[in-house]
């Protein structure tokens, strides 16, 4: 009888109790094991641990008395990114206003320290009750008038409320008459010393009470009712109000306890680090909290530990480094992969709230084709196109040396506004780094200049580099959209300032600011040094770029911009590919705010570290003022560059503290009277004196009737009623044969 040479099957090998590899096997218990939530959360634990020690023990190798006052001073960057998740759960936005409306309570501690000469405690009670308070009326006052805005206006809202704090941090001090920082307050004599460190009451006090308030915050939203309906409101504010949630108020409550939360942060940092005078808290800050709270996934207890990690990965850099330049990149780069890395989550969220829209923007309408050859209307175009002659051509020539480099100036901040423009307001791709690419123009316009290179080939170079790097910028943006963007490039604009544009970290990319940049002269007969001269080399520039975007928004190509920004899904079913609409968006944007950085260059002769193109908070103005003069046309973007110049420059906003205020204060007025900007309200005055004209020529213009109502009367005709702006008491055919016409 033949022996049985075939291999055991899986019963047998059971029956018999022998082991036996099976390949198959292992991988289905292999992806089993992975699918599992509880696998796969302690292997990213795992992961995450490993990762922290590599980082702070090889790369930034730290004493434990270092991680230990990372993880007190983490402590005080939780409690802001709390702040942050609250509000983000509330309303879904992203609050650039929670890090300055704390400060805005330090500063008033301390002030009333320095000039009453308050003990602690008590200024420390009326700095907490303050940042309650202005929690709860802005709320009220001007978050919930966005109530059914899109979530992204909301957010843009936030920044004329951080801009609004910012005059507060600055004024305050002048109203209790005091210009230099006050010494750290002392809360309790309190000393212990590690190593070579010493922990002195302000460490114990954030030991004592934040860990009080995180087990207060847990005990509320799970054992109370106001912390039951907070919940439920923030997972859904619409089936919270119909099982009787008051959501308004719960939304206030929550604002009460962000404010509170960013002001007891801050106030915990006035012993330990005190509290500048005469300048804003700064980004980084903010950056510090926004970190904690992308990577924590906007839930409340990641956060909370990422913070913590966070502030520990800060002290180590900041031992090995002794910069906190180098702190700011760091964030940056953690930033972007737990963006990437988390984006499912994040952007489901997003989506069900209607992040990624920016309905805002209202397309702009050209003069009816049945308008355009009026008499009228070629007149007041053509006295239009004279009057812009005079004051661009003509009118410079009597302007002083000072007055026209800041008329050259305005233009270039123009074609940044028109960069803007192209990104956010047709691409729909908010960017708060947009100064940030005019940098990289400037510096590689200056090295260029500095080693020789013509004037038209530099400023060539300049513009590919910004469009380089703003694609760079702009691939992860194929994967965050939306409000997280708005967080990547702020952090970016953040890390290219301090750190990426820092000659002393790449010498080989920034000029050398001792070496005075010269202009040119241009075919041997044109000195730009002469500053009327420059000038209309810049209005040359302008004019080029002012062409290409309207010549861009009328092709093919701002046509698939427009749709790509309005429905992505919709626009890729008839062949258009969103990844390419967007690259490109970036790209030429990128292009012309680093050609506008070039000339600024120039225009300034070099490129020093406290130049305005490489602050953060500028670019946060900058993007104000195209909110405020319109993102959706070009004589809105221009609008916006102009008020910028007025703010800058005129005699009533000389100060910093009134530059903040104007920005603000307008950014919010327009925002809530005028959503579509100035620029929106420049086109509705001349819709409604084309209407004027339809009516009095008697013109039947289909276009200007979408605007109006129009009344049946029964007979197959539909006249206007008297009482519209419209075409009056002329008799026009049905409603059907205007909509006809119209498409």
């Amino acid at each position: 009888m033949k022996a049985d040479t075939s291999p055991p099957t899986v019963s047998a090998v059971a029956t018999t109790g022998t082991a036996r590899f099976d390949g198959s096997n292992l991988l289905d218990r292999l992806s089993d094991a992975w699918s599992s939530r509880d696998v796969r959360f302690a292997l990213q634990m795992a992961g995450g641990v490993f990762a922290f020690l590599i980082f702070v023990g090889v790369l930034y190798p730290a004493p434990m008395p270092i991680l230990f006052l990372g993880l007190v001073l983490g402590a005080i960057n939780a409690l802001i990114a709390l702040g942050i998740v609250l509000t983000y759960r509330a309303n879904r936005i992203i609050n650039f206003a929670v890090g300055d409306l704390g400060a805005v309570a330090a500063v008033l501690t301390a002030s009333l320290i320095v000039g009453p000469k308050w003990p602690f405690w008590p200024a420390m009670f009326v700095g907490l009750l303050s940042a309650l308070f202005l929690g709860g009326v802005t709320e009220v006052l001007f978050i919930r008038r966005f109530n059914k805005a899109p979530r992204l206006i909301l957010t843009v809202a936030t920044i004329g409320l951080q801009q609004l704090f910012v005059f507060g941090e600055l004024a305050l001090p002048k109203a209790f008459g005091y210009d230099t920082a006050p010494q750290p307050p002392v809360p309790f004599k309190f000393t212990f010393t590690w190593q070579f460190l010493v922990f002195r009451g302000g460490h114990l006090l954030i030991l004592i009470v934040v860990p009080v308030v995180m087990i207060g915050l847990a005990a509320f939203f799970r054992y109370t009712r106001i912390g039951i309906a907070v919940r439920a409101s923030a997972e859904s504010a619409d089936r919270a109000s119909l099982l009787g949630v008051p959501v308004k108020r719960v939304q206030t409550l929550v604002w009460v306890i962000a404010g509170g939360l960013s002001g007891l942060a801050v106030l915990l940092r006035l012993p330990i680090q005190g509290v500048s005078i005469g300048a804003a808290l700064g980004p980084a800050l903010l950056l510090r909290a926004l970190a904690a709270a992308v990577l924590g996934r906007m839930e409340m207890a990641r956060t909370f530990m990422w913070a913590l990690v966070l502030g520990m990965i800060e002290q180590s850099v900041l031992f090995v480094a002794h910069r906190t330049i180098i702190v700011d990149a760091v964030m940056f780069a953690l930033i972007l992969g737990g963006l990437l890395l988390q984006r499912r989550q994040l952007l489901s969220r997003a989506e069900e709230s209607g992040v990624s829209s920016w309905t805002s923007i209202r397309e702009v309408r050209p003069i009816p084709r049945e308008l355009r050859k009026e008499p009228m209307v070629r007149g007041a175009i053509g006295v239009i196109g004279v009057v812009f002659a005079v004051l661009l051509l003509v009118y410079p020539l009597r302007m002083s040396q000072s007055d026209v480099n800041l008329l050259g100036v305005g233009l270039i901040f123009g074609m940044i506004m028109l960069s803007l423009a192209l990104l956010t307001g047709w691409a729909g791709q908010i960017s708060l780094g947009q100064l940030a690419f005019a940098a990289y123009g400037a510096a590689v316009t200056g090295t260029l200049a500095q080693h020789g290179w013509n004037f038209f080939p530099a400023l060539l170079m300049a513009g590919l580099t910004g469009a380089l790097v703003a694609v760079l910028v702009g691939i992860p943006a194929l994967r965050i959209q939306g409000l997280f963007l708005a967080v990547a490039t702020f952090a970016f604009a953040q890390a290219s300032g301090v750190y990426l544009l820092n000659r002393e970290f790449f010498p080989w990319l920034v000029p050398d600011e001792a070496k005075r940049v010269l202009r040119p002269v241009l075919f041997d007969k044109f000195n730009l040094e002469t500053e009327h001269t420059y000038y209309y080399v810049i209005l040359v520039f302008f004019l080029l770029v002012v062409a290409s975007v309207r010549a861009l928004r009328r092709s093919r190509s701002g046509r698939v911009l427009v749709a790509t920004r309005d429905n992505a899904r919709a626009a890729q079913s008839f062949g258009v590919s969103p990844v390419r609409a967007r690259l490109s968006a970036f790209a030429l944007s990128g292009f012309i705010a680093a050609l506008a950085g070039g000339l600024y260059m120039y225009d300034q002769h070099g490129l020093t570290p406290s130049s305005p193109i490489l602050e953060t908070l500028r670019g946060l103005i900058v993007f104000s003022m195209a909110v405020i003069g319109g993102l959706g046309s070009i004589p809105g973007a221009l609008l916006g560059a102009a008020y910028l110049m007025f703010l800058f420059n005129s005699p009533l906003t000389r100060t910093t503290e009134a530059q903040f205020l104007g920005s603000g204060v307008g950014m919010l007025f327009i925002l809530m009277i005028l959503p579509a900007g100035l620029g929106g309200l420049l086109y509705d005055i001349r819709d409604n004196l084309l209407r004027r004209l339809a009516r009095a020529k008697k013109i039947i213009v289909p276009s200007l009737l979408a605007d109006v109502r129009i009344e049946g009367s029964g007979d197959g005709t539909s006249p206007l009623r008297p009482d519209e702006p419209g075409l009056g008491d002329v008799q026009v055919e049905s409603l059907e044969t205007i909509e006809m016409e119209t498409l």
